[in-house]
Formats: structure tokens, sequence, C-alpha cells
């Protein structure tokens, strides 16, 4: 566990999608210095999860653009930390091909992050930070729990308001890992979850949010917790965790 330094930013972001191009969903947690939290998320009918990853980082950054303090920015998104970090400054020298010689894809977002980055001056650098995804960090698995909301069409309401009132606890930050070259297609769907499941004390759940599976496996020792994308893999899951899926009940 870390600890976020004073007068620093705090961010989370993610993004989901249902198909590819189909309806998805962003949203980003900020911590300002003066330890206020804003929730943000957002719709879009047609797009891919990598653009929800981008817009989610992007409306993130703006949100404190006048804001100069360093920032702290997590996100499980390798293609949005690689390609804000590294890629970009190729593409633009490639006059925005691939190294195959192909268009690169979302030109029009990558061009606001630049834009938005080099804005914040020397003052105010941002540390992107890797989390893995569905690992129990709770800023990342609430941001996953906004997105997907709005990729499915609805509105959750979202928190504005002082830290002490905010019930996710976002200050229990992980060191963030080293990140993964992707290994994944860049332009692949992020799948949305059919479920959460967890495995306490000898019963067997599924849960129909992050939110509630995360209340059943919080300090909880021993406790297993795992995302599952459709009906079937609820099934794999449970054979993996060498249970039978038989004992799976729904959480009321």
């Amino acid at each position: 566990m870390e600890f976020l330094p004073p007068h620093h930013i705090l961010i989370y972001s993610d993004g989901a999608c249902s198909g590819n191009p189909g309806p998805g969903g962003w949203a980003s947690i900020v911590v300002t210095p003066d330890y206020m939290v804003t929730e943000l998320g957002g719709a879009e009918n047609a797009t891919t999860n990598n653009r929800m990853e981008m817009l989610s980082a992007l409306r993130g950054l703006e949100f404190v653009a006048g804001i100069e303090s360093p920032i702290w920015f997590y996100t499980d998104s390798t293609y949005l930390i690689h390609g804000i970090t590294k890629w970009v400054w190729g593409w633009q020298k490639r006059g925005w091909k691939s190294m195959n010689g192909n268009e690169v894809s979302n030109k029009d977002l990558w061009l606001r992050l630049i834009d938005v980055t080099k804005r914040r001056g020397p003052k105010s650098k941002i540390d992107w930070r890797y989390v893995r995804g569905h690992m129990g960090v709770a800023g990342n698995e609430r941001c996953d729990e906004i997105s997907v909301e709005y990729s499915k069409g609805r509105r959750p309401d979202l928190f504005a308001g002082p830290l002490t009132k905010y019930d996710v606890d976002v200050m229990n930050l992980p060191t963030p890992e080293e990140i993964p070259e992707p290994k994944f297609d860049r332009g692949a769907e992020k799948k949305v979850a059919h479920s959460y499941l967890s495995y306490v004390g000898g019963t067997l759940t599924r849960h129909a949010d992050w939110k509630s599976c995360e209340a059943a496996v919080k300090g909880r020792p021993g406790a297993k917790f795992k995302k599952s994308t459709s009906a079937q893999n609820e099934v794999e899951i449970v054979r993996e965790w060498g249970l039978d899926p038989a004992r799976l009940k729904t959480d009321k």
C-alpha cells in the first residue's frame, strides 16, 4: 500500500463497451488536493473499448486542468498508458501511421490527450500507474461499475463531495505494477461483466455488481472473487476453484 503525497491529485479511470463497435461507457474518479471527490461518467452509442478508456482519462484530466498539482493516475488499460507515454511519439514522426503503414486508430482522442498532458507543465507531472483490473482495488472497481452501467443505457448516481463522506476506499492505494506489453488486439473489446462470483467461508455466491461482491469479500482472509462474462464462464470459474457449480447461489 502507498500513500498519496500532500498536494497531489488522484485519478482513477476505466471504460467499457458491449460490442466493438457498440454501446459504451466511461468513468473517472477524481480526488483533488482539498480532498473533494468527484465521480464522472458518460455514454456513447457506437464506440469501442479503447475509445472509452481514452475518453475516461481525457475527461478526468480536463476536470483538473486548472489545478497545478502532480497527478497519480491509476488505470488498467495498457493501451492507454503505452499509447500516451510511448507510441504517440513514433506515430507523430510517421505522420500518424503505424509501423506497418496503417492509419492510427483514435487519432482524434490521442491529439486531445497529448494537448491536455502538455498543458500541465513541470509542476503538474502525471504519474501513470498501471493496476490490474478486478483485483479488489476499490477505485478501479467503482470506475468499472459506473462505466458498465452507462454502457447498458443506465444512469448511475455519481458522487460529488468530501472524501470523508465517500464510501469507496479510494485512498487504499496499491503499489503500481510493471506495465505489461499488451497481449491483445488493440481494437479488442473489453467484455462487460455478466456477474461477480465470490467464495467466502464455504459459501459460493453470484453477485449482480462489484459493490455487493466487494462487501462480501472485503477483509475476509482467503476469500476468492472474480468477474464472469457469461453463464458458461461462471461455470468455468467455479470449476477452476475446484467447486461444484450446483453450489452457486444468487445474492439477494
